[in-house]
């Protein structure tokens, strides 16, 4: 391990603040340009563009736009006629809703200032510190054939990986930024304005996934120093599991990542009436080119400033709510009227969408895939130096991530305590169920100058964060597991920068042009957690069979995953397309519209859609289960398939496979007094750095 001094690794003292303040003025002036454009084609499209995206449901019949009234009691066919005497006197929600978008020069300043930092950073680090690099390197060994032969691999070690000198703090901070995307910060909130605080207990499962993270896979991850994952389906199997998982991995991120740029360019057509095919284009190139400019390095440092943006955002909009509700009393009241303090449904019904055992057992193998095997977070343990920096990392992460996600449940408590009287949704005046979180930050905070646009940067930072952490684990796959391999003669430093950069350009042209496909789908939070479900499940049981189960063959291993991954995917697409057709819904938490201030047009079905209960049916297709188990399915699938086809291919010796690539846990167990391929105990994780050696005695 290098003890040279290092601009990342020495935390604070980063050259990065440096160059921020040099570039300020620049900064400075291409900001002022950019908002005397976006000012003035906000002022043309407020008055053209928002009738467009006014919801139509209810114009297939003549109705009169005006306040109606619901409450949760069934109640008699109310009487309108005292409404339409004051209608005259009221903002119709069409008003309101261009009223609400005033995305005022200072929101746009502060927002723009984050996606310039973000690009001053991915600079810095793809040009300036590069550079710096060369000019030691060239210093240390005057460019001779030692230099050559150590700065042979530096280009894919430093994009990836950071050369493996990152800080502690840094790269906990970036995996909460990941972890928290835009989809978690607006869709766990929209999930407890709509469904109420069940989901709130996920959070119980964030501590059983961390720990099994780091005693059986994180362990075997760090010692065996891999670029990509799937390296070690490689080892401990062969190529073609590689290929097979490092599939499941891209299919993940091409069906993820629009969803992670759309939600925030919903967050800002709600606030400033920009139509969400003007947003995506220019955040979506913004992220593109910190990340492929700065690697992982960059990520990360755009992660710190994204993450500290976001949560800076979030206490604001949670400290002024509450006090201008009137404390936490009345949040606690409001919330308790309309039954959204509830817990887990206690039933063993897994058609139940927040059941008991779905949230608990479903929900820890949801997180375990998130934090324990995924590309994305285990590259960012591998920017450590030892396993003493990876453990205190995860432990931070976690906290931080149990903290922000309570923030978001935090606010969406916040917003139904603002609108229980009259819910957006219904009215139209959230043109979306996601749009609800910023409707609210609007109408609370958009009075005072650039605390919306803190908002929004918090959102897109929180998208930005995860979007470029996606590719560049792409970025790395695509090279160690669809390149290298195949190729006889080594790449060189150009073409593996040329590679690397041009994989993260691809995919995050393909990830734009793919949101208007997000756009007709559900809620984003139950959305993402479907797809990341086809790939990840099976992942997660193909990680459990090969460090867990070393008798398991190559052949079982394909035929467990195979079958899982196809049967997942079945249940997964035909709920969409029934969700899609309307043909499964979930049962809302009763709202109400009694005392709304504005008129609007009464959707059609509003009686079908306050509905507290759900309609009997006497059946239930499989794809009707919680989302919530999707994942589980994928998982113990491919691990009972697994044990299934060993009785067809029999089992092997598991003396045939290193020690080294099973658990720590159950060494001992499957090896009892044979000495380990590493015999001696070392505390940094420098083992493996090539070829696995097997040992049959």
């Amino acid at each position: 391990m290098s003890t040279t001094a290092d601009p990342v690794a020495q935390g604070v003292n980063s050259p990065v603040v440096d160059v921020v303040a040099k570039t300020t003025t620049t900064v400075a002036n291409a900001i002022a340009k950019t908002v005397a454009v976006i000012s003035s084609t906000v002022s043309t499209s407020s008055t053209t563009g928002a009738t467009s995206t006014i919801p139509t449901s209810s114009s297939s019949t003549p109705t009169t736009s005006t306040t109606f009234a619901y409450t949760p009691t069934p109640s008699p066919i109310q009487s309108t006629s005292p409404s339409l005497e004051d209608g005259a006197e009221k903002l119709s929600v069409k008003d309101l809703s261009q009223a609400l978008q005033h995305f005022g020069i200072v929101d746009y300043l502060v927002f723009i200032a984050m996606l310039a930092v973000c690009a001053v950073i991915g600079f810095y680090f793809g040009f300036i510190e590069k550079k710096q690099k060369k000019q030691k390197l060239a210093g240390k060994d005057g460019g001779g054939a030692a230099g050559v032969e150590e700065r042979r691999g530096s280009e894919a070690l430093d994009y990836l990986v950071g050369g493996r000198q990152m800080k502690v703090f840094p790269v906990a901070l970036s995996l909460v930024a990941s972890f928290v995307s835009g989809i978690s910060l607006l869709g766990t909130s929209t999930e407890i304005y709509v469904y109420g605080t069940q989901y709130a207990f996920i959070l119980v499962t964030l501590a059983i996934s961390g720990a099994i993270s780091w005693y059986i896979f994180l362990p075997v991850f760090c010692n065996l120093q891999l670029t990509s994952t799937y390296e070690y389906f490689e080892r401990r199997f062969d190529r073609r599991v590689r290929v097979f998982g490092s599939c499941l991995f891209v299919v993940m991120n091409i069906l993820w990542q629009p969803i992670c740029i759309y939600v925030p360019a919903l967050t800002l057509n709600q606030v400033s009436g920009i139509s969400v095919s003007k947003i995506v284009p220019l955040t979506s190139f913004i992220c593109i080119l910190y990340t492929s400019l700065g690697g992982i390095k960059g990520v990360v440092w755009t992660d710190v400033i994204q993450g500290t943006v976001m949560i800076g955002s979030m206490l604001i909009v949670i400290i002024k709510g509450t006090l201008d509700l009137g404390g936490l009393s009345v949040l606690l009241d409001h919330n308790r009227q309309y039954d959204r303090l509830v817990g887990p449904d206690m039933t063993f019904d897994p058609t139940a969408r927040m059941g008991v055992f779905a949230l608990f057992v479903g929900g820890a193998l949801f997180k375990l895939q998130a934090n324990g095997i995924n590309q994305t977070v285990v590259q960012r343990y591998l920017t450590l130096p030892n396993n003493k920096d990876v453990k205190k990392a995860l432990v931070l992460s976690l906290i931080g991530f149990m903290f922000v996600m309570l923030m978001c449940v935090y606010i969406g408590m916040l917003a139904f305590a603002e609108f229980y009287h009259c819910d957006p949704i219904t009215t139209g005046l959230a043109r979306a169920k996601d749009q609800v979180i910023p409707l609210y930050v609007v109408k609370n905070v958009g009075h005072i100058p650039g605390l919306v646009g803190l908002f929004v940067a918090g959102v897109f930072s929180a998208a930005l964060s995860s979007l470029s952490t996606a590719l560049n684990s792409l970025s790395g796959v695509i090279l160690t597991d669809f390149v290298e391999p195949f190729r006889k003669k080594p790449l060189s430093e150009r073409q593996t920068a040329y590679l690397l950069r041009g994989v993260v350009i691809s995919f995050g042209l393909i990830s734009m042009a793919s949101v208007p496909i997000v756009q007709r789908l559900g809620l984003v939070m139950q959305l993402s957690s479907t797809v990341a479900a086809i790939t990840c499940g099976p992942l997660l049981g193909a990680f459990s069979v090969g460090m867990l189960l070393p008798f398991v063959k190559t052949e079982s291993l394909l035929t467990g995953i195979s079958c899982a991954s196809s049967f997942t995917a079945y249940i997964v697409v035909r709920a969409q397309i029934a969700i899609f057709t309307g043909s499964l819904t979930f049962p809302a938490k009763p709202v109400s519209i009694e005392d709304c201030d504005y008129t609007f047009d009464l959707p059609e079905n509003w009686n079908a859609t306050i509905t507290a209960t759900p309609s009997e049916s006497t059946s239930h297709g499989i794809h009707e289960i919680s989302f919530l188990w999707y994942t589980a399915v994928g998982s113990v699938g491919t691990v009972l398939g697994s044990l299934l086809a060993t009785l067809y291919f029999g089992r092997q010796d598991p003396r045939v496979v290193d020690k080294e690539l099973i658990s720590p846990v159950l060494r001992k167990f499957w090896y009892g007094k044979y000495e380990s391929v590493a015999s001696e105990e070392k505390n940094n994780f420098n083992l493996h750095e090539s070829e696995t050696q097997l040992k049959l005695e």
